[in-house]
Formats: C-alpha cells, structure tokens, sequence
C-alpha cells in the first residue's frame, strides 16, 4: 500500500481534531467514543470507547495502556513505570503496555525515540485515533498507528504504516510486542507445513536457537500448538501461517489476534517467524505477531493491521483447553 492509500483512510474525515487544537481549548468536540484524559501519570492519552470495550493510547512510546472489556485489562502494566518519560541521555526501561515495533530484532539500528520517546496523537472519527512517531534517521522511517475500535464489539483494528523518509531504500518488517497479563495460555493452530521439527523453535542460552525442543508446558495435538504455562527459556518462535492466535488470561479474557501471512514472501527474522511468544515467568507474557520484509524506496510506505478481539472465556485452572471451542469462537468473530 503505498503511502496516500493509507492516509487517505482518515485524512478528510470533518471530525478530525489534533492534540495541537486541544491544547487550545478544542477539547469540548463531541466525537462519539472518543476523548483526551489522563490516565496512568500521563496527560493527553487519547481514550476509545463502546459499551463494553475501552482502549486508551499514551503517546510516550506510541503505546496502548489499556485495552479492557467490562472493565478488566487484558493489558500487563508495570505500576514502578508509572508516568516515566523518556529523558535522552538518562538511564531507560523497557516499556510495559501494548507496544508495537519494527524489526528485524537482530540487525535493527537503536531506536529509543521510537520505543520511548514522544509521539503526535490526534482522534480522527468516532473511536477512531492516530498515533505519529518522530522521523527517525537511523532506521530511516517514520511510524504512523491507526486504531479504530467497533461501534459495538470488542473488535480493535491496530494499523502500523511505515513510511520510508530516508533517501535509500529500508528492508523492516512490522513487529507487534505487546504485554498480556502474567500466566496465561497461548493456542496457536498449526497451518501450513512447519520448517521446525516440533513446530517452534526456543531461544537460548545465549544466542543460540535450539530448532527440536522439548518442553512439558508446550505441547501439540489436534491441529494447535499450546503454551500452558512459562517454558524453560522465555523466548519462542512459530512460523504457522493460520494468521491468528489466542491468549487465555487469568482475569477471564481471551485475547484473539488476527493478521495477514504471506507464504510467498520474505519473512526477515533470523529463521523466518510468523509469531514470536515471550514468557516473563508468571509476571507477563509477550504476545508477537510478525509482518514480512517490507522493502521501500524513498518516499514509500507499507502497513500491517491486526485485529483484536478480546472475548469472555474462563480461565481452565487444570491447563485443559477446549481447542474446538476456541477455534468457533475466533471463526465467529471473523465472519
């Protein structure tokens, strides 16, 4: 999609009201599901609502804080990072809450202006908000968010573009890193012929990938891959090309992530990963869809959208999950 595609999606809608304005006192607008509040030790947080369904973005770091049904935040965050800033210079963390990046990890320049630093936020419709990064020289792109949350549903549409500012083509890929609750239970359907002999490789110790794991809380059967608990080393990999996986959480959530997987193409993660999923112990699991190579010349831009569901599910206390429950769940939300 090339760059005025994808700003044209929002840019003449009359509703469009920037956090610029709103420092002005235009911050009285009624727009439908939509407004500026404070929330978590940050001001200006743009935040997204229906019925049932809240989403609140912070533009440090172009982050999602809140993502939450009838209350309960399938979000993980860290309450000692409360109202940080990033300061450049000074000692950094490294950010809870729904973070969304670019990679891939191994070769990517630093970029803390785009992990930490401060981003543009404007609404754009009902429910409907943009976030904008900094343009960044040493990765040579600039990023723009999109989200829009349903009128009536839980489902959240997340659009990451990237925009090529540099003058020589860029070679990054979408990379989602956001944080779910502590302890959770990951499904994964297995489509397509895996390249790993059990379907997922483990990183570590170290820099190694160990390509034939083997671990008690991972296991496989009927057609999905299951993460029932925190593996021995934190960091795994998956290149099922289902496009979508599950994550039951321990307050009664199932949080669905739906996205586009190209086979054909170039994914450019060390072995080429669809999904990554990282296991902080009990205290936060990291939930890693993975575009492709997005290669751009100057002036170019890409996106990626997932979408997101979060859907009541109880908990299953015994690891037993009803693998055919939750596949019709996630194919009802897609019709």
């Amino acid at each position: 999609m090339k760059e005025g595609d994808n700003m044209s999606r929002f840019g003449l809608l009359p509703l469009l009201v920037t956090m610029s304005l709103m420092s002005r006192g235009v911050d009285a607008v009624d727009i439908e599901g939509a407004e500026v509040i404070d929330y978590f030790g940050y001001s200006g947080c743009i935040a997204l609502a229906n019925e049932h369904t809240r989403v609140i973005l912070t533009t440090h770091g172009g982050r999602i804080l809140e993502y939450s049904r009838d209350g309960e935040n399938a979000i993980h965050l860290d309450p000692v990072q409360e109202g940080w800033v990033y300061v450049p210079g000074e000692p950094t963390v490294d950010p809870t809450g729904g973070r969304l990046d670019i990679g891939p990890e191994a070769i990517i320049p630093r970029r803390p202006e785009l992990w930490l630093g401060q981003w543009q936020a404007e609404i754009t419709g009902p429910r409907a908000a943009r976030l904008t990064s900094v343009e960044h020289a040493a990765t040579g792109v600039q990023l723009v968010r999109d989200f829009v949350l349903d009128e009536t549903t839980s489902h959240l549409s997340v659009t990451q573009t990237i925009r090529n500012i540099s003058g020589q083509a860029t070679q990054w890929c979408h990379w989602s890193r956001t944080f779910g609750r502590g302890g959770g239970i990951v499904v994964i359907p297995l489509a397509c012929q895996s390249r790993f002999p059990n379907d997922y490789v483990m990183y570590g110790p170290g820099p190694v990938i160990n390509y034939r794991p083997e671990d008690p809380n991972i296991r496989v059967r009927d057609g999905f891959l299951e993460i029932v608990g925190p593996p021995a080393r934190a960091k795994l990999g998956f290149d099922s090309c289902a496009g979508w996986f599950s994550y039951l959480s321990k307050n009664d959530l199932m949080w669905v992530k739906r996205f586009p997987v190209y086979p054909e193409r170039v994914y450019n993660e060390m072995v080429g990963l669809t999904i990554s999923i990282w296991y902080n112990k009990e205290e936060m699991t990291e939930l890693e869809p993975i575009g492709p190579r997005e290669t751009l010349a100057p002036g170019e831009s890409s996106s990626f959208t997932e979408d997101w569901w979060l859907l009541p599910h109880a908990y299953p206390e015994t690891g037993e999950v009803d693998l055919e429950e939750i596949a019709r769940m996630v194919d009802q939300q897609a019709r």
